[in-house]
């Protein structure tokens, strides 16, 4: 089983900055698939961003492409997410997730952490 903790959330003006971290446990991180969904109040959770375990790919929604960016550091077990020129639209809780068997189904999620973007 892998526990997957996020932190790094807050608020920030629109325009700003801010660095999400997801630590896991567990020994094969390298090997997950890693992701960020976000989820609105009132809205259904969408896709953010991933990362592959193996190969590095990275892939991003529209809406984030260009201005976040996953990364890995898999010494440290954690996977992150820099938002950049945030938008007040980006506001929701902020989940990680991993697939763990390389299959296309995150069955490992964090608790969530707020990102609060003001105009």
């Amino acid at each position: 089983q892998v526990l997957l903790v996020e932190s790094g959330g807050g608020l920030v003006q629109a325009g700003g900055s801010l660095r999400l971290s997801c630590a896991a446990s567990g020994r094969a991180f390298s090997n997950y698939a890693m992701a960020w969904f976000r989820q609105a109040a009132g809205k259904e959770r969408e896709f953010v961003s991933a990362i592959s375990g193996r190969s590095g790919n990275t892939y991003y929604s529209d809406s984030v492409k260009g201005r976040f960016t996953i990364s890995t550091d898999n010494a440290k077990n954690t996977v992150y997410l820099q938002m950049n020129s945030l938008k007040p639209e980006d506001t929701a809780v902020y989940y990680c997730a991993a697939d763990r068997n390389g299959n296309g189904r995150y069955d490992a999620w964090g608790q969530g952490t707020q990102v609060t973007v003001s105009s």
